[in-house]
């Protein structure tokens, strides 16, 4: 499934909520991304708001499409404000 921002079938999630389990949100160009990489070797899925998604899962989050990873996150694509 290729998913697009504003997609309707892109389940919105709303903003992470610091309270609850969300695996790392990071871009492909992030130099924080092979340091997130590393610390969830193998994992099959992501957290947001403490809720669990498989593995190539997208979610909405704002302005933010998120796709799952193995355990992070990618941003996948993000809307421009003017």
């Amino acid at each position: 499934m290729t998913a697009r921002l504003l997609d309707p079938n892109v389940l919105q999630v709303g903003a992470p909520d610091p309270e609850l389990r969300t695996s790392p949100i990071v871009s492909e160009n992030d130099d924080d991304f092979l340091l997130a990489k590393q610390r969830n070797p193998g994992a099959v899925a992501c957290y947001f708001n403490s809720i669990a998604y498989d593995n190539n899962a997208y979610v909405q989050s704002g302005t933010y499409l998120l796709h799952c990873n193995y355990g992070l996150w990618l941003v996948a694509e993000e809307a421009q404000l003017t």
